[in-house]
Formats: C-alpha cells, structure tokens, sequence
C-alpha cells in the first residue's frame, strides 16, 4: 500500500518522464476507446472472452468494501488455526481455547481443518455464501450477516494481515484505490458511550463523552492504523526490491458506527469517528453498518440521522457515506421503504449511498434521483451482495434508474470474501445482467476515483462529460502532462494525481487492446 511519501516520489518520477513525451491522454479522441468498445461488444456474450477482457480492464476504486467481509474463509480457517482458536460444530463459532479444544465435545480446534477436508468445507460454507442454498431454510440475508460473528475471533490481531489481503486482490483486479471500512479503535468508543450513558441533549453529551474519555478513543486510531499498516507493509515487502503490486493500491478507511447498537454506543463512536478523521488524514469517513432492518437501527433511524446532523454542524469537513435502501418489501414494513435514502442525504449529510436498493419505493423516487444527480450523489452498487442479500438481481435491480437519471455510480464488492466475488466479478455481473456497455463501465470506474474521499481538486473540470481542467486541457478534447501548469496541478492534488495514473492505465488498456 503507498504512503503518502511514496506517492509523491513515484508520481513526480513519473511526471517527469510524462513531461517528455510529445503526446498526452487524449479523452475525446475516438479511435482506441472505439476500438475497445468494439471488442467489448464481440466478447460480451462469450463468458471466458469477456472475463479475459474485464479482467485486464482498469477498474479505478471500489468505495464499499467492508475489510472483515473481504477476506476469504479460507484465510480465516488458517489463521483461527494459527491462533488455537476452538470451533463449536453445532454453531460454527470460533471461540478462544478458555478450556482446551475438545472434538469428542463438538470443538475441535479450528487447526483440525488443516488436515480434515470435510471440516475445512464446512467451516468455509459456514463463514461465506459459498454453497448457500434457500433449501436449506435459512435465508440468504440470515446467512450472510451472520458469518461476521462466526469468524470474528479469527479476525483479531490480524488487521495487518486483511489490509495485506485486499491489498493484493485488488492489485490484480487492476483497482488503484481502495477505501476500507472497520472499526479502528478498537472498540474504546463503544466502552466510553456504554460509561457515559445517555442524554437527549446532544451537545451536552458530546461534553460527556469529550470529558471521559473519547479522544482516547480518537488517538487509538493513529495507533492502530500505524500497527495494521507496517505489518502489512512487512507481508507485502514494500520498499524493497521483492515488492509486491498491492504495495502500489492507495487504501484509505472509514471509520464505521455500529447502527444497531444502543443509542449511546452509537454517538460515542460518531464523536470518536469524527474526532478521529479530524487528526489523521488516512481516515477519510464514517459509514452506518449492520444490517439496516435491524429492529434497533429501524426505530433509530431518525435519531441517527439528526446525530449525525449535529455532528456535521461541528466537523463540516469530514466525509459521511451511508448504507441507505439496503432493503426490499416484506423484509420490512411499507414505511420503512419510503425515507431512508433521502433522509440519508438530506439530514445525514451523506456525500455517497451504499446500495440504494429500494428507491423506487422512496417518496417521489424521480425527483430524489434527479436531485441526486444534480449534487452528484453516487451510489454505490453491489450487485453481487445485493442478488446474495435481497434476492435483487437483473431487471428487478434500481442500476438501470440510476442510469436513467443521471446518477453517479460505481461497481462496488461489499463483502467480496463473505460473497464469493471479486470486482471484476462485478463488472461481469454488470454486463451479463444489468446490460452495461463498455462506455458504462469505463464511466462508472472514473466516477469511482471522482467520488472517492481523497483531497485535492479533481482532474475533471467537467466531471460529467470527463472534460479535463484547463491547466490539463488539449484544445478541450483531451488532457496532456506537458505543460508546467498541469504538471504543478497533478503534483498539488492527491486525488489528481490518482486520477492521472488511472487514465494512464486505462490509455494503454485501449491502444493495447486496438493493437490486438
């Protein structure tokens, strides 16, 4: 993963070598990028073709990807065995070795997988969609969330070891950008809002909790990324010769807020999130997770958003994106379906929507859509977890909405080690179901790095047509390195720069695939 000294030495090698060459990354013109359109359309309906071809494709970002849901159960049954750690049949919960793993009781160790297949495959069914069948009588939705607890255990101390695992999956999906969501504090915050306790003024209760404690809670974020990150660095071998790719993907993190916890829990980790992303940069947002249908998250729907407003009034810079519309009629009662994503937007301040399933049931759907696109709200579309999760797949899916109304969006994995996926997985499902065309998908990748929560300004002056900034603009068509002014403007801005690499990945995609 690059540091932010690391971007900045190799960006201005690169720049300087940019700075020679006669020719720039020209957006408008035509001849690759119909060329590689033209592929596409050959390919999309040959399923190991178009694979081939989504795989090589540049993908930019992928905005909502949960680090415990991305790593794979297999990595997970290695390390609760490097950790001793008991499973208990009947549940599939890992637990620490209190009393000694006993198997004739229904808990081995969790290292008896190593060697048994039959327990290894049920520890992984257990832990991931893989194998969930309805027939089984558990639906996807129960299945899905509660893999989290089951493996949990396995999680702990090994944050290095995840960022090292989406790091590399996402360096050969051909991603550049990652933003990661996890609780960095370990857990303080929740201890200092369940000791503060509750109190409906809210100014009067941040007070409480900025006196007992919470910053505390704040700092252990710098702690803890500082340790995640030199231990992945270690596994990854970045700065030295043997470097792995991952070491180049830009991961940055959201800190996220449990909304299914009780009320107190909840502010205390919104004040620490937002204390937290004031102090260190690599923190970038806060995100509500857990399951939105959650009784508890359901009934304090309303009083999270308006926390939440509050809290923007007080720490305007900081990013909020939402899980907003993750549900669907029947999981829920009808009014349910009809607020949370403009309440999402409108109260909660939210920049980004995760998910945005069920917006056709929101109150005046079109108009919330159009007012989307105008604010370029983007929505973040997990198909994969979305088909696992809600049974939405094909035309019952809102993407071709969005689409409709000009709403920003980006093909996101969620949960991709819990789903069995992987972004170029994504993209594939895009194509196969919601019919995405090679222009779509080259859109959506673009506006995932325009969205992403990085600092600077934007490459695009026009973010809509991908019309670059003047101090990068060929005449309006394209965008070149050449001059002085867009090599300062590249080199001043961090998300410019991010922008700049992906184009120039996505240039070479195409004049390769038309040579092809």
């Amino acid at each position: 993963m690059t540091t932010s000294k690391a971007i900045v030495s190799q960006l201005l090698a690169a720049l300087l070598l940019l700075a020679g060459c006669s020719g720039g990354i020209n957006h408008r013109d035509s001849s690759a990028e119909e060329r590689t359109a033209a592929e596409f359309r050959a390919v999309r309906d040959d399923p190991a073709r178009l694979g081939a071809f989504l795989r090589a494709m540049p993908k930019g970002g992928d905005l909502h990807n949960h680090l415990s849901g991305a790593v794979y159960a297999e990595s997970l049954v290695q390390w609760a065995a490097d950790k001793g750690l008991c499973v208990d049949l009947p549940s599939m919960k890992l637990s620490a070795p209190v009393t000694p793993c006993d198997a004739g009781a229904g808990r081995p160790p969790a290292g008896e997988a190593l060697a048994s297949p039959e327990l290894h495959d049920r520890m992984v069914d257990a832990w991931s969609m893989r194998n969930w069948s309805p027939a089984g009588g558990e639906s996807g939705h129960d299945h899905f969330f509660a893999t989290f607890e089951k493996f949990d255990a396995a999680t702990k101390g090994n944050t290095g070891r995840m960022l090292a695992e989406a790091a590399s999956r996402a360096a050969v999906e051909r991603l550049s950008y990652l933003e990661l969501m996890l609780s960095p504090d370990g857990g303080k915050s929740l201890a200092v809002g369940s000791s503060v306790g509750w109190d409906d003024d809210l100014p009067r209760l941040r007070e409480a909790l900025l006196a007992n404690g919470i910053l505390d809670a704040a700092a252990a974020v710098t702690v803890n990324l500082d340790q995640a990150e030199a231990d992945s660095r270690d596994l990854l071998q970045c700065g030295t010769p043997q470097a792995q790719p991952a070491c180049a993907v830009t991961v940055r993190y959201q800190f996220q807020v449990y909304r299914a916890g009780a009320k107190q829990r909840v502010f205390a980790q919104m004040v620490a999130a937002f204390e937290a992303a004031t102090r260190d940069p690599r923190l970038v947002a806060l995100n509500l997770v857990q399951p939105e249908d959650a009784p508890t998250a359901l009934a304090d729907f309303s009083l999270q958003m308006r926390m939440l407003d509050y809290l923007h009034g007080i720490y305007p810079k900081v990013h909020i994106a939402l899980h907003a519309g993750e549900l669907v009629p029947g999981l829920v009662a009808r009014d349910a379906l009809s607020f949370h994503i403009r309440d999402s937007i409108e109260v909660g301040h939210a920049e980004r929507i995760g998910h945005g399933v069920d917006v056709m049931y929101e109150d005046q759907p079109l108009d919330l859509m159009r007012e989307m696109a105008r604010r370029r709200i983007l929505v973040e579309v997990c198909l994969t977890s979305n088909d696992a999760i809600l049974g939405v797949r094909g035309a019952g899916h809102p993407l071709s909405r969005y689409l409709e109304q000009g709403v920003p969006v980006a093909l996101a994995t969620d949960d991709a080690g819990v789903s069995r996926s992987t972004i170029t997985l994504e993209y594939l499902k895009g194509v196969r179901e919601q019919r995405l065309d090679y222009l779509q998908l080259k859109a959506m990748a673009r506006d995932s790095l325009e969205q992403a929560f990085m600092p600077g300004a934007s490459l695009w002056a026009d973010p809509r047509r991908h019309l670059p900034t003047a101090e990068c603009a060929d005449d309006g068509r394209g965008a070149r390195l050449s001059s002085e002014a867009c090599r300062q403007f590249v080199g001043a801005s961090p998300k410019a720069r991010l922008q700049w690499e992906f184009e120039e990945q996505l240039a070479r995609f195409e004049s390769g695939r038309a040579r092809d």
